[in-house]
């Protein structure tokens, strides 16, 4: 007897245990098991966008690698390399360009000093030398990148860069050749045409002739040693060694992003640019260099009609 009640006693709270476990995850039932369903339902409908928007997101870069790869004329092998030779280092949880741009500034360097010296046999070392500086330097890679619509690929978390991009681009309009030294070009634009010639080359397993057939395109047309100019300041204190001009220098630059250029205490010469001291100073030096020769030519026009 005493058997048979414990059976059924046990039974009893069976069921009723059976009950409350149902009761506890039902949502009709529970309030806070509702609340937790709700949760869950909303953190299932965010991952699925989130997944949503990273598998656009994908589809949007493979999308970019592939019209990159048409603009130089180049299939990668290995599409993460050149990925990574878009990817400034503020562009967070990815691999940036800086080894790919070690190694493209390198080879770059190596095929331009190739090419030149086979192409000019009578250039002396220091001549080939300024001749190589001028086509592979930072306004002129920047330029590349430019022309061949790089900077619409790079992948960066920086607002700023975005806006020196834009001033450079407006420059270009004013000076639409190597300005030397007149305006401000972005390290980032030479950075990511070196850094794409160094994934070349990593990619073609170390192949010189590959990577120049690209790097020989891009280059195009190449600074020749009769289209070489005088960087401004140089040329200024030539011009004025040569006309036995003595000339003086006012730095102001640190309050006003001036230097000015003075001959007998008269200003020939100024140049404003507060984001980069030698700027100011290469064009206060241009200035003063065309005032100077326009003096010149009126000097000995006034000669010649008296």
């Amino acid at each position: 007897m005493n058997s048979c009640v414990e059976f059924l006693e046990f039974n009893s709270m069976a069921s009723s245990s059976s009950s409350w476990w149902q009761s506890l995850f039902s949502p009709a039932k529970n309030p806070f098991t509702a609340h937790c369903f709700k949760r869950l339902q909303e953190y299932a409908i965010k991952a699925k966008v989130k997944v949503i928007r990273s598998s656009s997101q994908e589809d949007k870069s493979l999308s970019s690698l592939k019209e990159m790869e048409k603009i130089i004329g180049y299939r990668f092998k290995q599409k993460l390399l050149l990925q990574q030779a878009l990817t400034h280092p503020s562009y967070k949880n990815s691999e940036s360009y800086e080894r790919l741009e070690y190694v493209g500034d390198s080879i770059l360097n190596f095929l331009v000093s190739k090419q030149q010296f086979f192409m000019y046999p009578n250039l002396p070392p220091g001549s080939l030398t300024t001749l190589r500086a001028a086509n592979v330097d930072t306004e002129k890679l920047a330029r590349i990148a430019v022309k061949f619509n790089f900077h619409k690929y790079i992948r960066h978390e920086n607002p700023k860069l975005s806006k020196q991009i834009q001033v450079f681009m407006k420059a270009l309009e004013k000076y639409p050749f190597h300005s030397y030294g007149l305006i401000d070009a972005p390290k980032i634009l030479a950075d990511i045409v070196e850094s794409t010639i160094g994934a070349i080359y990593v990619d073609s397993n170390s192949s010189i002739d590959t990577t120049w057939e690209v790097a020989k395109i891009l280059l195009e047309p190449m600074i020749t040693p009769e289209m070489l100019q005088t960087n401004p300041v140089r040329k200024l204190n030539e011009l004025c060694h040569k006309k036995k001009i003595k000339i003086r220098l006012r730095d102001k630059w640190s309050k006003e992003g001036v230097y000015e250029v003075f001959i007998d205490n008269k200003l020939k010469g100024r140049g404003e640019y507060k984001a980069k001291k030698e700027i100011a100073l290469n064009r206060a030096a241009e200035d003063a260099c065309n005032n100077i020769m326009n003096d010149m030519d009126n000097s000995e026009s006034n000669i010649i009609q008296s």
